[in-house]
């Protein structure tokens, strides 16, 4: 149905994989517009067809992976494929600019070219160039 991350920061974090993504949010998940108080534990976005991406849910604790070092792992992590690396190079920084860290850069290595990013909440995500 979609793949849900864990946050301390919900609306945060759904809105940095929004505006990366440009996925909207499901009906009734959008942040109040009355000016009332946005308490949203669980938020749903959805691609134009009103499909299910990405969920997030509020936890109260979440350390931050510690990637690469194995003392807090992963897991899970999503890949996000571009079609050149000048895409790439783009993405990376619109990440960046959304609040994204670079872990990794793999940009200059020969095979496949890539940035493994954290997110707000510190899950680990990968931009690579895709292969046809």
């Amino acid at each position: 149905m979609h793949t849900a991350l864990d946050t301390t920061d919900v609306r945060g974090l759904a809105e940095f994989y929004r505006k990366l993504l440009g996925l909207r949010y499901r009906p009734g998940d959008e942040r109040p517009a009355d000016g009332s108080v946005d308490d949203a534990d669980w938020l749903v976005l959805v691609d134009d067809d009103g499909n299910r991406q990405l969920a997030f849910q509020q936890v109260s604790v979440l350390p931050r992976s510690t990637w690469p070092s194995h003392d807090v792992p992963m897991q899970l992590h999503v890949d996000y494929a571009v079609p050149s690396l000048e895409e790439l190079q783009h993405h990376k920084q619109r990440a960046v600019d959304l609040g994204a860290e670079v872990l990794l850069d793999r940009t200059t290595e020969g095979g496949e070219p890539l940035y493994v990013l954290a997110d707000p909440a510190g899950h680990p995500f990968c931009l690579l160039v895709g292969r046809p």
